[in-house]
């Protein structure tokens, strides 16, 4: 950090780059016909299957908003919902072979663009910004952690 610049600008910039590169992911997935949510739900179901609950709570969006995530993605055969047989309120929610052929394809495309953007830095640089953007990967997980801890 040069002494220009507070803790607080720093976080600013970084605030400011994520909302950039949130734009770069979007425009990298609408080739694929799919959205920035509807990309989290598949990598959190590539994790494993999930009660809607639980996909709410995770992605931080309602059950509704859920729901609809899920209707589109299952009529594309991208993912599978199967009712729970000892509970009529509980729905899971399943990855299929091609959800995850999809999903592989959208993580090469993110990874591309993100990739080719990092290309205008030196090596080194580049370098610096994608392994600072997974250590953010590496913070959220474990934000996250915590807060299901606190729950």
């Amino acid at each position: 950090m040069s002494l220009k610049q507070s803790p607080t600008s720093v976080a600013l910039e970084a605030a400011q780059a994520a909302t950039r590169l949130a734009r770069q992911v979007a425009l990298a997935l609408g080739d694929l016909d799919l959205s920035p949510s509807q990309y989290r739900l598949l990598l959190f179901l590539s994790e494993g299957n999930a009660a809607a609950s639980a996909v709410a709570g995770r992605l931080a969006v309602s059950r509704p908003s859920v729901t609809a995530l899920a209707d589109g993605l299952e009529k594309r055969g991208l993912l599978h919902r199967q009712g729970d047989p000892s509970d009529r309120r509980k729905v899971a929610h399943e990855l299929t072979e091609a959800g995850r052929q999809v999903l592989a394809t959208a993580d090469a495309a993110v990874a591309e663009r993100i990739s080719g953007i990092a290309d205008h830095l030196d090596a080194d640089q580049a370098y610096q910004a994608l392994k600072g953007l997974a250590l953010w990967n590496e913070a959220l997980t474990l934000a996250r952690g915590g807060q299901v801890a606190q729950q």
